[in-house]
């Protein structure tokens, strides 16, 4: 359970997560404001998009020593030590007033590289301008759903301010967690319960409220995990001093407002242009793109291809009953990789039709051109059909019998020293 909470909260690598993102992650200040919504505590902070709102921002913002906090805000974690491409480091930093717009100038518009972006790092389009609060103590809380318990779980540390896994291994004996029925919801015992776990030293009452706003919050919002990681406390009261929040994309329907909020350029823009198109695709760093039907399939091809001494640049599962248009936009989105060095079609044709495969193939070699390798392993439904649409298509092609031979091929279309004798082209 804490590793999964811990997971979650990093945003778990996409090279090894290897299925589609199915949340939505906000910004800090946008975490702030829903929280807000729900009469949850949080930091006096104001957004900026642009150069000249920093210093109105910092003057409201500053303390009484005249300091405030400036935020990058990415969807990722680890922005403290994190560094810009242009030199400065740290994308979290306290200055004076009167120093914020020069310090923003170097951040707004530039690129955070941290622990969890990668080596290209991510945009930073907007800052937050932060009041510096006094916390006396920090603890963690998050709320998730559980599969054991089939609901809502409550996890909390009377420790906080780093990762729930090295809070677990330092202090397992304060980890308190708490399972919910969804059906009755949280009860009054229950945030007592946490609060007494948490070992709040302010008004208990009033942080019991504040647990069960963020249990609102969880349920109204259809959120997939809320972790606050601090939750502090000042002289007088419990506050969210920094949240991550996700959201289910399955419910986007009923929370349009909340979806509205997605940063794309945050986001890879081969994944943003797949979601449009309902393909489950996941960028990595190899030259072998891959088109496959069925997240298992698609998985043991790039296994085979690693097998064989190539390495996927991606995963992409265009499901069971795709239309040719998909299929179409699954090839723009594989040819448009620059790192791609050839293409890799395993197509199992039982829901999926070998045919209506073949005819996205050779409309998308049109539309786009298909200017690398592309090898095609086609078996099953109207697999004779599919075949026959390809060989009449004009189209250069290298045709695998099995998927140990495919793998081959893709690896050896791309390998100057592999044998060409072995990348037969006839159907």
């Amino acid at each position: 359970m804490l590793r999964v909470v811990a997971r979650e909260a990093a945003k778990r690598s996409r090279a090894l997560q290897l299925q589609q993102q199915r949340f939505l992650n906000v910004h800090e200040y946008q975490g702030a404001q829903i929280m807000s919504e729900y009469g949850v505590n949080v930091p006096p902070g104001i957004p900026v998009f642009k150069a000249d709102q920093v210093a109105g921002a910092a003057k409201k913002m500053a303390d009484e020593a005249g300091e405030v906090v400036v935020k990058s805000q990415i969807l990722a974690g680890g922005r403290g030590l994190g560094k810009f491409t242009n030199g400065l480091q740290g994308g979290v930093h306290i200055c004076k007033a009167d120093e914020a717009p020069g310090l923003a100038s170097k951040m707004l518009g530039g690129t955070l590289v941290t622990k969890q972006t990668g080596p290209k790092g991510k945009p930073v389009n907007t800052l937050y301008i932060a009041n510096k609060m006094k916390l006396k103590r920090e603890m963690y809380f998050a709320l998730l759903l559980d599969r054991k318990s089939a609901g809502p779980v409550m996890i909390g540390c009377s420790e906080g301010g780093t990762s729930i896994e090295d809070l677990a291994e330092k202090f397992p004996d304060k980890i308190v967690k708490i399972p919910i029925d969804i059906r009755t919801g949280i009860t009054d015992e229950q945030a007592m319960q946490m609060v007494e776990g948490l070992k709040v030293q302010t008004d208990k009452k009033a942080a019991a409220e504040q647990i069960k706003g963020l249990y609102r919050l969880f349920v109204e919002k259809d959120c997939t995990m809320v972790e606050v990681n601090p939750l502090a406390e000042t002289d007088k009261e419990l506050v969210a001093a920094d949240a991550k929040l996700g959201f289910d994309d399955n419910a986007s329907f009923r929370q349009q407002d909340l979806f509205a909020m997605r940063d794309e350029s945050q986001e890879d823009p081969r994944e943003v242009a797949a979601a449009k198109y309902d393909l489950n695709y996941i960028g990595l760093d190899g030259s072998i793109g891959c088109m496959v039907n069925g997240a298992g399939l698609a998985m043991a091809t790039m296994d085979i291809i690693k097998l064989r001494g190539g390495s996927p640049a991606n995963f992409l599962d265009v499901g069971g009953n795709a239309s040719e248009d998909q299929v179409v936009a699954a090839f723009k989105i594989l040819t448009s990789d620059p790192q791609v060095k050839a293409i890799l079609v395993n197509i199992f044709g039982g829901i999926m039709r070998c045919d209506v495969i073949a005819s996205g193939i050779v409309n998308a070699a049109k539309q786009v051109g298909v200017k690398v390798p592309l090898i095609v392993r086609l078996e099953g439904t109207n697999v004779e059909r599919g075949k026959e649409i390809l060989r009449s298509s004009g189209m250069d092609l290298i045709t695998a019998s099995d998927l140990d031979d495919a793998a081959h091929k893709a690896v050896c279309s791309i390998l100057p020293e592999c044998d060409e004798s072995s990348l037969k082209r006839k159907l």
